[in-house]
């Protein structure tokens, strides 16, 4: 059997009952496709800044605690402002003053506040992260 005698036998089907898409909704299909990959793209990007932000947080926090640790270690503490820049480059400012004092005239013992605050750049941003304690010391006599 020829092409052309297969032809003149088959009932072709009508153009609407083909299967397949049309031109149009192709293009909707991409323009909706090209949106959704563009939002998850985006969020990726925030989820890439968010991670970074955290991790100059938690090393800033790591700083703070370690400048803490070192001013609490010290047998004669005493009031007062010092600044610096760590290993690391953070800034810091350690401020440590009496407190309560009149709660604890007639101790043997005094309460020193001790405040840790460090710096740093993110960016063009300044950020900063500050931890507050107490420590129990003993009057000079």
């Amino acid at each position: 059997m020829s092409n052309n005698e297969y032809r003149k036998g088959a009932k072709l089907k009508p153009w609407k009952e083909t299967a397949g898409f049309t031109l149009l909704e192709v293009l909707v299909a991409l323009a909706l496709l090209g949106m959704a990959v563009t939002v998850v793209l985006q969020l990726f990007s925030a989820n890439l800044r968010s991670i970074s932000a955290s991790e100059e947080y938690v090393a800033g926090s790591l700083e703070a605690q370690a400048k803490m640790r070192e001013v609490l270690e010290e047998k004669d503490i005493s009031e007062g402002t010092r600044n610096g820049i760590t290993d690391n480059g953070y800034r810091f400012q350690v401020f440590v003053s009496d407190n309560l004092t009149e709660r604890s005239e007639s101790l043997p013992v005094k309460l020193m506040e001790v405040e840790v605050k460090v710096y740093w750049t993110q960016g063009n941003k300044d950020k900063s992260l500050t931890l507050k304690t107490l420590k129990m010391v003993e009057k000079e006599v």
